[in-house]
């Protein structure tokens, strides 16, 4: 199967299965000398697991990461790096029925079609249970933009089925199991308890920013830093659309609003989302994503066997309402992963460029917007 591998000079080859003994990646292209444990992986993990809360799957997986190589004394060493995630909660059992049949929603039908073969258990490599490895990829990525230039890269829900949730501070977004930017969650508990006891699913939408991005990082055509950005929140399960910055709202939007003024303090606005002709501004790159409802519920619907004859399908077992609640840290890490991969093409391409300065620097100091990469 082709189709496992992201990024070309940060490339991670991501390998597994939902029930299988272990899924995990392969990081080649991680710069020598930064020093790396498991610690600074894990805590990512733990906020992407399940079994947190009650409005996600129940399935109790630890996600505890181990790395394999490419660490020697506590320091990445240039080679690839092995990072392993076991898994010891599978409960296979409860996908036997289906396995002659194709859940409404998933990939069931097409995998068969494709590979005349497919793993009924949890979705086998179709599951999102495969976003663990991106996320520890992701937090690989972050400790080195964040060391070399500041990136911070930080996401929240702005919308959960019906209700749209106000942004009211970052602060708010750890302290919750939605990781929703507002103090009073008691709303979105009870539109979720009623949901699963409906025995139905939600979509969400879900915002994820990364502030102090260097200026330059994109190419002119092909490999825009929003198309590839798209490509990767695409990349995600169940993602059905994206936006960068003002998004669909800038079709209703005029030129004179729409265009990001500058002045010599910089850029009064952001409906660009950080990006202009593919190549990052220096401004926070913003990105929103669509999360369709979860697939997996325990309401009857009408599907087919794999001899085509119509049957009535139940998805049993432990699954989210909502897979958006569990998205935030996903959505950072695959942005993440993308700023981490045209870092180091700018790197290696434009590393010496000497230019104008950056909007809102002064002059007098002389830098470039390829400085900070120097």
């Amino acid at each position: 199967m082709s189709g496992n591998t992201f990024g070309t000079l940060f490339a991670v080859t991501n390998f597994g299965e939902s029930h299988g003994p272990a899924i995990g990646c392969v990081i080649d292209g991680c710069p020598p000398g930064m020093a790396l444990s498991e610690a600074d992986i894990q805590g990512d993990l733990d906020r992407r697991r399940p079994g947190t809360s009650r409005h996600v799957t129940q399935r109790n997986e630890p996600d505890a990461v181990q790395i394999l190589s490419g660490v020697y004394e506590g320091r990445t060493t240039g080679t690839p790096i092995a990072l392993l995630i076991q898994n010891t909660d599978q409960r296979s059992k409860d996908y036997g029925q289906i396995a002659q049949q194709f859940r409404p929603g998933h990939a069931d039908f097409t995998y068969w079609k494709k590979y005349g073969i497919r793993d009924p258990r949890g979705g086998g490599r179709s599951s999102a249970r495969l976003t663990a490895p991106m996320v520890a990829a992701g937090a690989v990525a972050k400790k080195w933009l964040f060391e070399h230039y500041g990136t911070v890269f930080r996401g929240c829900m702005a919308q959960i089925g019906g209700i749209e949730i106000p942004f009211e501070s970052w602060e708010h977004v750890p302290n919750n199991p939605f990781f929703a930017p507002v103090a009073d969650v008691s709303r979105l508990e009870e539109y979720m308890d009623a949901l699963r006891k409906a025995g139905d699913s939600c979509g969400a939408r879900i915002r994820v920013t990364a502030s102090k991005v260097p200026v330059g990082l994109g190419e002119p055509l092909f490999d825009k830093m929003d198309a590839d950005i798209a490509w990767a929140m695409m990349g995600i399960n169940a993602v059905k659309g994206v936006e960068i910055g003002a998004g669909f709202a800038s079709v209703a939007q005029r030129g004179t609003v729409h265009g990001d003024s500058i002045t010599p303090g910089g850029f009064e606005t952001n409906n660009a989302g950080g990006v202009l002709g593919g190549i990052t501004t220096g401004q926070d790159l913003d990105v929103s994503i669509a999360i369709k409802p979860t697939s997996s519920i325990i309401s009857p619907r009408q599907s087919i066997d794999i001899h085509n004859q119509p049957v009535e399908v139940v998805t049993k077992g432990r699954h989210d309402p909502c897979v958006g609640i569990r998205a935030t840290p996903i959505a950072e890490a695959m942005l993440a992963l993308v700023v981490m991969e045209h870092a180091l093409r700018n790197r290696a391409q434009c590393g010496d460029v000497i230019g104008a300065p950056d909007p809102g620097q002064s002059a007098a100091e002389g830098t470039s917007p390829q400085a900070s990469f120097l």
